[in-house]
């Protein structure tokens, strides 16, 4: 059984331990659903690889019942995206291949009401559909998160800029991407790719800043868990699925 405190604050789980994730690219609440009910803490839900709508996004952060948090991937960085996958009830953003200062801080603007930012007011679900307009509004700066990927090597060269935005929470590594942008596609063990994610760890701890990172299997992302990586994703939804189909073949056929 699992004895970890919670709290209905992701954020503030990541002061104190690691969160476990999976990512989610298939557009099936029921998948929400069966991951939530597995155990895992938290949803990556992929808008930006995976074939959805927000709307079916939305349909997935309702399966979970709030057993999962989830944060979302978004297609793109710009003002309706953003807007739009938080008022879905979305716990935070993640914004895909952070290269420079100037497109940290307008994922963070994005993301914040005023006057920390430039977030437009609706009411969606996310505001109980104006049931909770209030409560939300006043919580939403402090609690939803703002997950920035640095998973090209310009980023890497430009992380101290980067890290340095206001109000971004947490650092997350896509190892995969940042090593095809080394000319060493999927060497995520490569000597050059770990020096790279070296170089962010650095930066993120002299600034206080949680990491977060991706693998397919336990064992890739226990070393980031044993460095203090807080926000961990493993595996995804087809993975698994491909995974268990070929395990039953396996037994089936001799």
């Amino acid at each position: 059984m699992d004895t970890r405190s919670k709290s209905t604050s992701l954020k503030e789980r990541l002061t104190r331990e690691a969160v476990y994730g999976t990512i989610v690219s298939l557009p099936s609440p029921e998948i929400a659903e069966a991951m939530a009910l597995a155990g895992f803490d938290w949803l990556f839900i992929d808008l930006e690889h995976g074939a959805m709508s927000v709307l079916e996004c939305q349909r997935m952060i309702q399966a979970t019942g709030g057993r999962a948090d989830c944060l979302v991937r978004v297609p793109e960085l710009t003002e309706s995206a953003v807007k739009k996958v938080l008022d879905t009830g979305a716990g935070g953003i993640i914004v895909p291949k952070v290269n420079t200062a100037e497109e940290a801080e307008l994922a963070v603007a994005y993301s914040k009401y005023p006057p920390e930012g430039q977030r437009g007011v609706g009411a969606t679900r996310a505001h109980g559909y104006g049931i909770h307009f209030s409560d939300y509004v006043e919580r939403a700066n402090r609690d939803l998160m703002v997950v920035l990927q640095i998973e090209h090597i310009e980023g890497v060269e430009h992380i101290e800029s980067i890290a340095s935005t206001p109000g971004l929470d947490v650092i997350f590594i896509g190892p995969y991407d940042l090593s095809a942008s080394m000319g060493l596609m999927g060497q995520v063990d490569h000597p050059k790719v770990l020096e790279a994610i070296a170089r962010v760890e650095e930066v993120c701890k002299q600034k206080g800043i949680h990491m977060g990172y991706f693998g397919m299997t336990a064992d890739s992302v226990r070393p980031y868990i044993d460095k203090g990586y807080r926000l961990i994703t493993c595996g995804t939804d087809t993975g698994f699925l491909v995974a268990g189909a070929a395990e039953v073949l396996g037994g089936l056929r001799p």
